[in-house]
């Protein structure tokens, strides 16, 4: 395990949605950030994930980086962090505990809606972006595949992703319920991002509603969608007709600042009740819209975790869970026990060969052509089995936490260089 990771973490488990959309940050931002910790003295392996629930950043460093953290994410959004926001981060210091909190943000079992995967993709994907603006050290290169390989266990193994439970199903489960009396509900979906597109599939999969419309700032994506999956499709300049004729809207905008505004709501006719749902990190639905007779507004924050039969399998699949990252816990603890001593071998292994080298060089001018190559071979073959037991005691003392004396023996015997191993 690195000593010296931690994370910097707002969550839905302690900020409430009003501070999460303050602090959210799309692509650009997070890549900027990026960049601007990747400058940070100290700082290593750096990683930004922010989706509509969290926004953290996983880092490695000698001592704890709360100012620097907070200065580089007011640089970011281009105002400070004010203390009371910066009061809803949590910063955890411990290293297995860290390591920890990535694996079950990863595979889901942080998620609002336990096993959502698509949290998953959103990890992966901050791993790309930390790949690519070059703030991934080896412990992060190794700590991200091992995540994702144990999240694809958990998908083959376990019945943890079972069924459709995820916030884009929850906003099909809801709408069914705010719209049970109603014979044929009309819906509409503003905003086909990664979570649009999900409910929109989820809606044009579900034989209780037949009168579903996407509607997208691009008409071309709008239709790709729909024409998929049985959906009718508004321009985005006929957004308030559409607006007045839904009886549930679902929005799920990416943008600064809410687009579904108070005096855009105004202007509709609503005779009984109008719904929407807004599943947007900053909010696209302006909170005032309740202030129109008959309008109801959900968040995602109103959005609890489904009763259903799905969630009760995947609760049920928690301890298996828990157990594969375990094991995973384990794989990477002995890695980096491992990599402590690689040095020393590595030591080890160039001083053996130097005293290999220098020996076939003197007596092979005694030798012939032929003699000296199977003299090279032969030496070669005996070193390798020399490094074996070593090597092999080495290991066994990385499992037992035990290498400094071994190390330490080594040093003094073939005259290698003192150096601990760390983490570049």
């Amino acid at each position: 395990m690195n000593p010296n990771f931690h994370v910097f973490s707002l969550s839905q488990r302690a900020a409430p949605l009003a501070v999460r959309e303050q602090l959210a940050l799309n692509e650009a931002a997070c890549r900027q950030l990026l960049r601007t910790l990747r400058t940070a003295p100290g700082l290593t392996d750096v990683l930004v994930l922010s989706t509509c629930n969290r926004t953290e950043i996983y880092y490695c460093a000698g001592q704890e980086q709360t100012a620097v953290l907070l200065d580089a994410l007011g640089q970011v959004l281009g105002r400070v962090v004010s203390a009371r926001q910066a009061a809803y981060f949590v910063h955890l210091h411990d290293a297995e505990a860290a390591t920890r909190h990535l694996f079950d943000v990863a595979l889901g079992l942080e998620a609002q809606l336990i096993g959502d995967q698509q949290i998953s993709h959103q990890v992966k994907r901050a791993y790309q972006w930390a790949v690519e603006e070059d703030t991934a050290g080896p412990w992060l290169h190794r700590l991200l595949h091992t995540v994702l390989f144990t999240s694809k266990r958990v998908q083959q193994e376990t019945a943890f992703r079972d069924g459709a439970a995820s916030t884009s199903y929850a906003a099909l489960e809801l709408t069914e319920t705010l719209t049970a009396h109603l014979p044929n509900p009309t819906i509409l979906i503003v905003g086909l991002g990664e979570i649009g597109t999900d409910v929109a599939r989820h809606f044009g999969a579900s034989p209780r509603f037949t009168c579903v419309t996407v509607c997208n700032r691009t008409r071309a994506k709008a239709e790709a969608l729909a024409a998929g999956n049985s959906l009718q499709v508004l321009d985005w300049a006929d957004l308030v007709p559409g607006l007045q004729a839904a009886d549930v809207v679902i929005s799920s905008v990416a943008a600064a600042v809410p687009c579904l505004t108070l005096p855009l709501v105004q202007q509709l006719t609503v005779l009984s009740h109008k719904f929407f749902i807004d599943l947007s990190v900053p909010r696209s639905v302006a909170a005032e819209v309740e202030q129109v007779p008959g309008v109801l507004l959900y968040t995602l924050d109103d959005i609890a975790d489904t009763t259903s039969a799905t969630l009760a399998r995947r609760l049920a699949a928690v301890p298996q869970v828990c157990a594969l990252i375990a094991e995973s816990l384990a794989d990477l603890a002995q890695w980096s026990r491992e990599l402590e001593v690689s040095p020393t071998i590595q030591q080890l292994k160039n001083a053996l060969e130097q005293l290999r080298a220098e020996e076939l060089r003197r007596f092979s001018k005694h030798l012939s052509a032929a003699e000296t190559q199977r003299m090279d071979e032969l030496t070669k073959s005996l070193m390798q089995k020399v490094l074996k037991y070593p090597t092999r005691h080495l290991k066994a003392a990385c499992q037992r936490g035990e290498t400094g004396p071994l190390v330490g023996l080594l040093t003094d015997i073939f005259g290698l260089e003192a150096t601990l191993a760390g983490y570049s």
